[in-house]
């Protein structure tokens, strides 16, 4: 019979209750509040939200107080989980999402969603599917126990091949030409999400660790983080939310349309990614994250694109909007069964 864990906290025993309850907050809160979400959306620099990035880094600092230079040196020495996830992410991720969201929005849904819809909900899907891995993965993995190092070696690296690979993939698969990456949206991106948070993680671990001594900072200092990501993670909800309420009550049924192929496509990612983990003999702490990079989705790099290049009432900029709002359920989830499933990978 298996174990109870002893660890689990009242917040992450009831997380998908506090979740739900988040999103339903953050609906009523953007319908009979629309004054707190229209301040709120003034801070916003290259469609980046300062209070959503604020939120991030309280999500993100945790795990980052884990990572140490010689940590991610040492990913260099056993580079197959890197190749796992660049495979996914960008020789698979981008094709599986066109297939799937055509198949739903031409032939599932031809009855529900016409010609014209259908082309702008695919160009949508295909934005996020060529854009993976948001700064969330940091939340993910660090959820699901994964190698901290790892994590941030994979957001950078795939951060640099965005930069190659975005425009001719989208334009491949669209047929559209002249895609141009929003570089002031992914510069910040990159800049607030990663190294901010890495920077501030590693100073704070040399100085508490000169200060207090190592033991401490491992055994006392980093649990007194403990709910923090989560916390951080519910208050991320109730602002998406919010910020989206009116768009979710006015296109009830097309949200839940555009949402199905999305939730089949980072299910079937996450599973590529996490069995071609296993067969490869990744240790979990490995597998988790390459199965996290893979299904998530670089949905602040993808809205500003489908808004930059459709206008911000399109279509497509409100599939775009969809994959915002299923990601943090979906991948919790998928937390759930990468940690009932960490038997599976060699110790």
């Amino acid at each position: 019979m298996a174990k109870k864990s002893p660890g689990i906290g009242f917040f992450e025993k009831y997380l998908t209750l506090w979740v739900a309850l988040c999103m339903v907050a953050g609906v009523l809160i953007g319908k009979y509040l629309p004054g707190i979400p229209a301040f709120l959306s003034r801070f916003e620099y290259a469609n980046v939200s300062i209070p959503i990035a604020v939120l991030i880094w309280l999500m993100i600092y945790p795990m980052m107080l884990k990572v140490d230079f010689q940590s991610i040196k040492d990913v260099g020495k056993n580079p197959k989980g890197l190749f796992v996830t660049w495979v996914t992410n960008w020789l698979i991720k981008p094709f599986t999402m066109f297939g799937i969201a055509w198949l739903f929005f031409f032939v599932i849904f031809k009855g529900l969603i016409s010609p014209e819809l259908a082309r702008d909900y695919l160009a949508g899907a295909v934005l996020l599917g060529a854009a993976p891995c948001t700064a969330m993965v940091f939340v993910w993995s660090h959820l699901s126990n994964g190698n901290a190092a790892y994590t941030v070696v994979q957001v950078a690296t795939n951060d640099l091949i965005i930069l190659v690979a975005f425009t001719p993939i989208v334009a491949f698969l669209l047929g559209v030409g002249g895609v141009a990456i929003p570089w002031a949206t992914l510069i910040i991106s990159v800049v607030l999400f990663v190294v901010i948070p890495l920077v501030g993680g590693i100073l704070t671990r040399n100085i508490i660790t000169k200060q207090k001594g190592a033991e401490y900072f491992q055994n006392r200092f980093i649990p007194k983080f403990g709910n923090v990501t989560t916390i951080g993670l519910l208050l991320t909800l109730v602002l998406i939310f919010s910020f989206q309420g009116n768009v979710i009550l006015e296109n009830p049924l097309h949200i839940i349309l555009i949402a199905v192929p999305l939730i089949v496509q980072t299910f079937l990612i996450f599973f590529i990614a996490y069995f071609a983990s296993k067969v490869v003999k990744l240790p979990h702490d490995i597998a988790a994250p390459a199965g996290m990079i893979g299904a998530s989705n670089f949905f602040e790099l993808s809205v500003a694109v489908a808004i930059s290049l459709f206008g911000t009432q399109s279509p497509v900029a409100l599939a775009t909007i969809v994959g915002v709002l299923v990601e943090v359920p979906v991948m919790l989830t998928l937390v759930k069964i990468a940690k009932k499933t960490r038997g599976w990978f060699a110790k």
